[in-house]
């Protein structure tokens, strides 16, 4: 960490700047790597000016505060930028949590994965010779099976037989 400090028309008192370091010390466990800081305290007539400047891994975070006190203008202009890189931080975790979020959701397998996933299996749910529909109900009841496949006896054209959600049966006849 390194801190410059820059003073106009005033001197920098041991408290303000004790308490500065102690406030960036703060700030660099907040953000977790090393920081860069440049304090410019200025006095113009009655207003106490507090310019703070922190870089850090690529961001930087700047403020200023004016207000008749040295102490006030240095602790108000700290607590803003604190407040900002909490913030940041926050940012930066949601960003991390929905794209962690996607990849759970949409997980990405190569095509040969998932052709291996979608294959084929034949199925012998079906009756070559010609039968009425209480004949393939019956057929159907006795497998453990949802559909049957039959040739109807009457027009000799094949139709499928299935069991409804609700218990009952439902037959589909192409035309």
């Amino acid at each position: 960490m390194s801190i410059k400090f820059t003073a106009r028309h005033t001197n920098i008192t041991p408290e303000i700047k004790k308490y500065c370091e102690r406030r960036l010390k703060s700030l660099e466990k907040l953000l977790g790597y090393p920081i860069d800081a440049d304090l410019i305290l200025g006095v113009e007539k009655y207003r106490h000016r507090v310019e703070i400047n922190v870089k850090a891994k690529g961001t930087t975070f700047n403020t200023e505060e004016e207000t008749p006190d040295m102490f006030s203008s240095v602790v108000a202009a700290f607590d803003n930028i604190e407040k900002r890189v909490k913030k940041e931080r926050g940012k930066l975790r949601k960003q991390k949590r929905r794209k962690s979020r996607g990849r759970e959701v949409f997980p990405s397998l190569p095509l040969e994965e998932e052709e291996e996933q979608r294959r084929l299996i034949r199925s012998q749910d079906y009756s070559l010779k010609p039968m009425s529909i209480k004949e393939a109900i019956i057929q159907l009841e006795t497998s453990k099976r949802q559909i049957f496949v039959f040739r109807k006896f009457d027009s000799e054209k094949w139709a499928v037989l299935y069991r409804r959600k609700d218990g009952n049966y439902g037959l589909v006849e192409p035309e």
